[in-house]
């Protein structure tokens, strides 16, 4: 298990970055372990307040926060199920009443369920759709009614919008696919506020979830270009590149070690 205690394990990529987030706060939804995890020590780094959400994992989502603490910055872990509409929504008015705003929402928050399309129970699609889907309108919707000029909305996708390589991840991919139209759309009718609006597509990355000496690791690998799983880092310096970009917006960004060349 990765262990946040401290950002001894993010040297190395790069480097401590420079401030350009100072005075900026960030929430990053199932940011307690993995991707979101690291994206929450990246956003500090760079100078931002964080707040982390997490369904389950209060132990996980406390040990982000002290990591963050440790950086000289705010955080706060909420519980907050991006499955409940009134959750999802509520986590970004919790972030702005705890750390006085709201500059920053990064989309982590979702869950995968894989298997043959004619085996998918009603429940499952139904929850895949509430969180991976309508719980990233949510936050993004509760997002735009607060952000000021220089807001930013990233999205965390996958790979599997691009390419499919196989049977089982109907609703996987379908589910996020639908948050590439909310990227783009968005990106248009905010676009005039100065608010950015872009998506992250990680290819196979080493996570608890999917550790790169797993089961189904050395399928995921054969389907890259540069014959590994990705970093949990790599993915967040992209997010975090984002949270400081001005002049990109409504933009596909592929962090899959060429899944989808």
């Amino acid at each position: 298990m990765t262990s946040y205690a401290s950002d001894e394990n993010y040297e190395g990529h790069g480097g401590r970055e420079g401030k350009e987030l100072d005075g900026k706060v960030a929430l990053v939804t199932g940011g307690s372990r993995g991707i979101g995890a690291a994206i929450a020590l990246r956003l500090a780094r760079a100078g931002a307040d964080v707040a982390v959400t997490y369904a389950n994992g209060e132990k996980a989502a406390s040990e982000v926060v002290r990591a963050v603490e440790t950086l000289g910055r705010r955080a706060v872990a909420l519980r907050a199920d991006s499955a409940d509409a009134e959750e999802a929504a509520g986590a970004v008015a919790r972030t702005a009443e705890a750390l006085g705003g709201l500059d920053v929402l990064v989309n982590n928050a979702g869950v995968g369920v894989l298997g043959p399309v004619e085996s998918l129970p009603l429940s499952e699609v139904d929850r895949v759709l509430a969180v991976n889907v309508r719980g990233v309108f949510l936050a993004s919707q509760a997002a735009a009614a607060r952000m000021a000029a220089g807001g930013r909305i990233i999205t965390i996708g996958t790979c599997m919008t691009q390419r499919v390589p196989g049977g089982g991840g109907t609703l996987y991919a379908m589910s996020k696919s639908a948050l590439v139209g909310l990227t783009k759309a968005l990106a248009r009718e905010l676009g005039g506020r100065g608010i950015t609006v872009n998506i992250v597509h990680p290819g196979p990355t080493d996570t608890d979830m999917n550790p790169a000496d797993g089961p189904f690791a050395a399928g995921q690998v054969a389907l890259t270009a540069l014959g590994r799983f990705g970093t949990v880092e790599e993915v967040a310096a992209t997010v975090a590149h984002l949270a400081g970009a001005a002049y990109v917006t409504g933009a596909e960004f592929s962090v899959d070690g060429g899944h989808a060349a």
